[in-house]
């Protein structure tokens, strides 16, 4: 194998481990393009596989920019995929927005709480198979 595909293969684990099984198979048939190369290999292989932060920790940053964006879809995602890893308690779920409301204003702050309803949401379906 060579190191470009070993660091395709490491990235879309990386990308498994972060939001859950099977997340990176929708990359594989743009496995070509430069755009998703840099996002599977450098984004993902190399810095959210990083071990001097865990996943838990870069999410949490992630989701506090994510929070500052008013993106209640991109912290669905980040959130799955918490759940999915069980990152976080339900008593911590409800701290976060509360957190970041002093931090990223009400508005914003209802996107993540929206983003973290829709999540639990989700994983509940998938788990109970409703």
């Amino acid at each position: 194998m060579s190191t470009s595909e070993e660091n395709w293969k490491r990235g879309r684990e990386t990308v498994d481990a972060v939001y859950g099984d099977g997340f990176s198979e929708m990359m594989e048939p743009y496995k070509d393009n430069r755009f998703n190369q840099e996002i599977v290999n450098n984004q993902f292989g190399n810095l959210w596989a990083d071990p001097a932060l865990t996943i838990r920790e870069k999410r949490l940053m992630v989701l506090g920019l994510t929070t500052m964006l008013g993106r209640a879809d991109l912290i669905e995602t980040q959130m799955t995929g918490a759940l999915l890893n069980d990152e976080f308690t339900d008593e911590q779920l409800a701290l976060i927005p509360h957190f970041l409301l002093f931090y990223a204003g009400a508005g914003n702050t209802s996107a993540l709480f929206r983003g973290i309803e829709a999540a639990k949401a989700k994983v509940k379906a998938a788990r109970t198979g409703a």
